[in-house]
């Protein structure tokens, strides 16, 4: 039988952790420490209920291996290693020193077994299981934080897809957009434009923010969030951002400068009305002002407007003393972007193309004429013919 002492010298282990003590707030790891403790001098229903709530806390954080649970946290830490590592300071022997005795800790508690626990309550019944597994915790850690730049840290290293709350937080989506470019039709010649000066971003070389004009339903956005799909395995990330909280961007681009990934700061459905305070904030990201400009950020954006401000035939006739000045300070914005891309509303052909590999994709059998017809008699009854649309008449035949 396992000596009870063994696992008490863990739970001391566990809580001797300095570089990845946050871990310790983490619901499982706090439901494992409170189950080790009891196994000193506690009676067996305490031992039983407190193994219990662990496996339960395990189950509910929608694992089954513990080691497998363990490895996420660890390398979804956000601490000073892992943040000197990402700014490319250097790391002293003390920091790695301390690094690796902590995994090693961490691995001792990975590779825990159901069965060594269950023999050290003492209890004959019933008791819920785990999976128990070997990890070299050590190693796969270290070879994560030797290419940071593509796997990241903290919330970023989890998730691809984020936006901005109401409190100015970046916070993650957690049902993701998950379009493919495969999914997407026509427009090849765009869709390499974007993914051509997003690769440059992530390799390190010169990126333009980029523009996307045209009519609404053409795949403008879906374009975007598909080649993040297409690239976040490369430590592409993509921050969406409404236009309201544009005065935000560069408190945001402050707190990435020194992340080792790269994002796209992706504003959609942008249009700013003649004296919308915004339009200075974005202003002066695209110009790179000294507070906002960032190596590793580059902006996104889509609109049905070319020039982004509504403009009336009044403004054309404004009492402003410099009026040519004014008007082109309106329609310079769109010019600040180094790349513009038109998404053009699709001829005829290329409609059915798309309703026809939409509905190939989703397995309907069809005759071409009828199906030809009622996409037709669907776009009509829009107004319009777009990529769109032919995804909504798609999805009404499912």
């Amino acid at each position: 039988m396992i000596e009870n002492r063994n696992f008490s010298d863990l739970a001391t282990k566990l809580r001797s952790l300095c570089v990845f003590r946050g871990l310790l707030s983490d619901e499982v790891i706090a439901a494992l420490l409170k189950f080790l403790d009891t196994l000193g001098s506690a009676r067996v229903s305490e031992k039983v209920d407190a193994y219990s709530a662990f496996v339960s806390a395990l189950y509910g954080a929608k694992a089954l291996s513990l080691a497998e649970y363990v490895r996420n946290i660890v390398f979804n830490s956000e601490n000073i290693y892992v943040v000197s590592i990402g700014s490319g300071k250097t790391v002293s022997d003390i920091l790695k020193s301390s690094v690796r005795e902590e995994l090693e800790i961490l691995r001792e508690a990975a590779e825990l077994s159901p069965d060594s626990l269950k023999e050290a309550i003492g209890w004959s019944g019933y008791l819920p299981a785990f999976q128990a597994e070997k990890t070299d915790l050590a190693s796969e850690y270290f070879r994560r934080t030797a290419s940071i730049g593509k796997y990241g840290y903290g919330i970023y290293a989890k998730y691809h897809m984020f936006r901005i709350d109401g409190s100015g937080s970046v916070i993650p989506v957690l049902n993701p957009d998950e379009t493919r470019l495969s999914e997407l039709i026509d427009y090849r010649h765009e869709q390499q434009i974007i993914l051509d000066n997003t690769r440059a971003l992530l390799d390190g070389k010169p990126a333009a923010n980029i523009l996307l004009t045209g009519d609404a339903g053409t795949g403008k956005s879906s374009t975007v969030k598909a080649v993040v799909n297409e690239l976040y395995r490369d430590g592409l990330r993509i921050i969406e951002v409404k236009k309201e909280q544009l005065h935000e961007i560069s408190a945001v681009l402050d707190a990435l400068s020194e992340n080792p990934l790269k994002f796209i700061l992706f504003i959609d459905d942008l249009s700013f009305q003649k004296d919308d305070d915004n339009f200075s904030a974005l202003k002066a990201v695209l110009e790179g002002s000294v507070s906002a400009k960032s190596r590793n950020v580059v902006v996104y954006a889509t609109s049905n407007r070319r020039h982004l401000v509504k403009e009336k035939f009044s403004d054309r006739e404004g009492d402003d003393v410099h009026f040519n000045d004014t008007m082109q300070e309106i329609i310079s914005l769109s010019e600040r972007f180094g790349i513009q891309i038109t998404f053009n509303r699709p001829d005829k052909k290329t409609y059915l193309d798309i309703v026809h590999h939409l509905a190939d994709s989703k397995g309907i059998k069809y005759d071409s004429d009828e199906l030809d017809n009622a996409a037709e008699r669907f776009a009509l009854g829009r107004g319009t013919r777009s990529a769109r649309a032919a995804k909504q008449f798609v999805d009404s035949l499912v």
